[in-house]
C-alpha cells in the first residue's frame, strides 16, 4: 500500500508494508501468530524523501511498519514505546540542525535514532551521533539494503548503550550505598590503653557492607566498659536498617545512663516500634566491664554466650541468666551473671552466624560445643587479635565446606594487665575526631 502525501491534518500517517500481527488458521485448527514488525518513525518534511525511504525498506527481509510524521510537533504525537527506530532529517521546519535531534533525545532517551543529511551538510550527520544519535546516512548514497542493515545495527548499538548505562548506574548506586553502609558501622568510643577491642562483620548478602548483625563499645565517664553484639532475625536490606536503628537506640541508652534490664526493657519498646513485623525479633548480648577491668557482668537476650580466654583456656560464660530475645515476648524481664575475669583476659563475642554453618555434608551444625575446641586449638598455634578471627571464620567456612550464608560478626576485647586502666571515673567519653580520627572529649 502507498502512503498518501497529501493533505494538512496535520495527522501522522502509516504505510503497511509489512501487515502487522496476522493470525493464520493451520491444517490443525490452532492460530499461528506471524512476528510484529518492527515499528519505524521517518521525521522529514518533503515527500519525495519520504516517498524514497518508503520504496527502499519495501523490500527489507525485516518486517517493517513505517509511521511518517512531516514536523518533530508531528512526531511528538507518533513517537510511542511501541517505535523501535527514528529516522531523522535534520532540515526539519520546526526543527533545523541538531537542535531537532536533543529535542528527540530529551522526549524518547531509549529510542535508536539515525540522523538522514544531505551531500551538503554530511559534517552534521557526525556531530549528530557525537551527540547521542546512533548513525547517519546521506541521502543520496542510501540503497535498500544499506538502510535495512543501518536500521538493524543502530538497534543493537542503542540495546547495547542501554545495557552500559543501566551497569554504570547500577556501579554509582552500589558505590553510594557501600558509602552509606559504611557511614553506618560503629565507631567504638573506648578511651583506655589497657582494652584492644577488634571487630570483624560480614553481611550474608553478597555486594553488601551491612547486614542484620549490630555491635558497639562504649566507655562511660564512670569507667565502665560497655560492649553490646546482636543479631536481628534476616538478613535482607530491611533488617540492616533496623539493625542500625537498634545499635544507635543502645549507644543513646548508655549515654542517658541506662543500664541492665532497664536498658534492654526500653530497647525492647524501641524494637517494637520500628521493626515491620510482629515475627521479627533481635538477640542480643550486652557484657559490662567494671573499671577495675577484673570483674564484669553479662546480660542475655536469647544470645549465645561469650567465650572468655585466659591463660588457664578457654570457657564458655554461664547462660544462667539466659532472657528471651527481644520482641519474643511481651514484658520480657533480663537478669545478669556477674563474671570475674582476672587480670589477663579476652573475650570473644560473635553472633549465631559463626555456630549455625554444617559440619561437612550432615545435619550437624558447630554450635558453640564445636567451636570452643577450634578457638583453642588456634589459640595454641599463636593465633592472636585480627588472626585469631580470620582463623576462625577460615576455619568454620572449610568445615561448612562453602562460604557462611548468615551474617557474622565476631569481637575480641582483650585486656593488657600490663597497661593500668585509664580514664578516671568523672571523665567525659572520647568520641572519635570529625576527620583526622582523634580523639575528642563529648
Amino acid at each position: 500500500m502507498r502512503p498518501a502525501y497529501g493533505g494538512d491534518g496535520g495527522a501522522v500517517e502509516r504505510t503497511g508494508y509489512r501487515a502487522g500481527p496476522v493470525s493464520v488458521p493451520s491444517a490443525s485448527g490452532p492460530v499461528a501468530h506471524v512476528a510484529r514488525p518492527l515499528r519505524v518513525l521517518l521525521i522529514e518534511d518533503d515527500a519525495g524523501d519520504a516517498f524514497l525511504v518508503e520504496e527502499l525498506l519495501a523490500d527489507s527481509p525485516d518486517p517493517m511498519e513505517i509511521v511518517w510524521a512531516r514536523s518533530m510537533a508531528e512526531a511528538m504525537v507518533g513517537l510511542g514505546e511501541d517505535v523501535g527506530c527514528v529516522l531523522l532529517d535534520l532540515g526539519l521546519p520546526d526543527a533545523e540542525g541538531l537542535n531537532g535531534l536533543h529535542r528527540l533525545l530529551a522526549f524518547a532517551p531509549r529510542t535508536a535514532v539515525i540522523v538522514l543529511t544531505g551531500l551538503s551538510d554530511a559534517h552534521r550527520g557526525s556531530a549528530a551521533v557525537a551527540a547521542g544519535a546512533q548513525d547517519y546516512l546521506v541521502k543520496q548514497e542510501i540503497d535498500g539494503s544499506l538502510l535495512s542493515r543501518a536500521i538493524r545495527y543502530a538497534l543493537e548499538r542503542k540495546r547495547a548503550d542501554e545495557s552500559q548505562r543501566r551497569l554504570v548506574e547500577s556501579e554509582l548506586r552500589a558505590q553510594e550505598n557501600a558509602r552509606l553502609e559504611r557511614g553506618l558501622l560503629p565507631a567504638p568510643i573506648l578511651r583506655d590503653p589497657s582494652l584492644d577491642f577488634l571487630a570483624r562483620y560480614r553481611p550474608g548478602r553478597q555486594r553488601a557492607l551491612l547486614g542484620g548483625d549490630l555491635y558497639d563499645a562504649v566507655q562511660t565517664a564512670d569507667g565502665r566498659v560497655h560492649v553490646m553484639i546482636g543479631d536481628v532475625c534476616g538478613h535482607g536490606p530491611d533488617e540492616a536498617a533496623l539493625g542500625v536503628n537498634l545499635r544507635i537506640a543502645w549507644r543513646s541508652l548508655i549515654f542517658a545512663g541506662l543500664t541492665g534490664g532497664d536498658l534492654l526493657t526500653t530497647l525492647e519498646r524501641i524494637f517494637e516500634h520500628e521493626r515491620r513485623s510482629d515475627e521479627m525479633f533481635a538477640t542480643l548480648c550486652m557484657t559490662i566491664i567494671e573499671p577495675d577491668r577484673r570483674r564484669g557482668r553479662v546480660y542475655l537476650a536469647g544470645h549465645p554466650a561469650p567465650l572468655l580466654i585466659t591463660p588457664e583456656g578457654v570457657a564458655p560464660l554461664s547462660e544462667g541468666a539466659t532472657g528471651p530475645a527481644l520482641g519474643l515476648f511481651p514484658d520480657g524481664r533480663w537478669g545478669y551473671e556477674p563474671i570475674d575475669l582476672g587480670p589477663d583476659w579476652s573475650l570473644l563475642l560473635y553472633t549465631d552466624g559463626l555456630i549455625e554453618g554444617r559440619i561437612g555434608r550432615g545435619p550437624e551444625r558447630l554450635g558453640t560445643d564445636g567451636l570452643l575446641p577450634l578457638i583453642t586449638r588456634l589459640l595454641a598455634a599463636g593465633g592472636t587479635g585480627y588472626d585469631l578471627i580470620d582463623s576462625a571464620v577460615a576455619a568454620v567456612e572449610d568445615l561448612h565446606g562453602d562460604s557462611l550464608n548468615d551474617d557474622v560478626a565476631v569481637l575480641l576485647l582483650r585486656h593488657d594487665p600490663n597497661h593500668p586502666p585509664h580514664g578516671a571515673p568523672g571523665e567525659r567519653p572520647v568520641l572519635p575526631g570529625p576527620a583526622t580520627g582523634e580523639g575528642r572529649t563529648a
